[in-house]
């Protein structure tokens, strides 16, 4: 069986590539986003009611995997290798390339009768098209007694990220700083977000990431340690992200 699905809009995303997103939602709680509506899913009154709830689940498309063969067997990134099932998994990779995240509701901003809602702990990329929204439930969405398998507690970080002079100067002087920034890329590298084949079989240790509108350089130091190089302009910057 075959169908079709509406996007209800796209979302604008603090990640302008898929290297250096968090593994799931919320690991990046000031990882930040909106999602533009496309008419009439922007109208006031389709979000009446939504201002009562401090989060929502986000169903999405994949859209950067739409060409990718699915397999049934997957390695997922904190598992250093080891293979399970696609069922058991949230990998990208998918037959209809659907996904979820449940994200935090910062606000909803209305402006000439077209509305926008504020997101953060996101872990999408810039232009994933939207499918659906729907509030967050605590008392039929949240299990405590729930089993999470080989996932049953939140990744642990890796690294313990430093900053060189050069970094801390260019992060201070970034208009409109605010602590925000430095915690969303501590949050960011302190899980080692290199795939799994940087981590086990290259001696590569210098990266770049675009990162809002700046390109973040960072070494890996050694297995503990991570240290920011550079925060530049994207248009002076690196924006080939891993290669570099």
């Amino acid at each position: 069986m075959k169908f079709e699905l509406e996007a209800i809009g796209i979302l604008h995303s603090c990640f302008k590539q898929r290297f250096g997103i968090p593994s799931q939602a919320r690991l990046a709680t000031t990882a930040r986003g909106w999602i533009e509506f496309y008419p009439p899913y922007d109208r006031e009154e389709a979000f009446v009611g939504l201002e009562g709830f401090s989060h929502v689940w986000l169903i999405f498309q994949f859209h950067q995997s739409l060409d990718n063969e699915v397999n049934l067997t997957v390695q997922p990134p904190q598992k250093n290798g080891a293979k399970f099932g696609l069922w058991a998994t949230r990998a990208p990779n998918r037959p209809s390339q659907i996904g979820q995240s449940l994200v935090e509701l910062e606000r909803i901003e209305t402006t000439k009768a077209k509305v926008t809602l504020h997101l953060k702990g996101i872990d999408l990329v810039e232009g994933t098209p939207i499918i659906d929204i729907k509030p967050y439930l605590p008392y039929v969405d949240a299990i405590p007694e729930a089993k999470g398998g080989f996932a049953h507690q939140a990744p642990q970080p890796r690294l313990q990220v430093e900053f060189t002079e050069c970094a801390a100067q260019q992060l201070a002087a970034i208009e409109n700083n605010d602590a925000d920034l430095r915690t969303l890329i501590i949050e960011v590298l302190q899980y080692d977000p290199r795939p799994i084949y940087y981590r086990k079989n290259s001696n590569k240790k210098v990266f770049s990431m675009a990162l809002y509108d700046l390109i973040l350089s960072f070494e890996i130091l050694d297995e503990r340690h991570v240290s920011v190089l550079a925060l530049v302009p994207a248009a002076v910057g690196q924006t080939d992200t891993q290669d570099r």
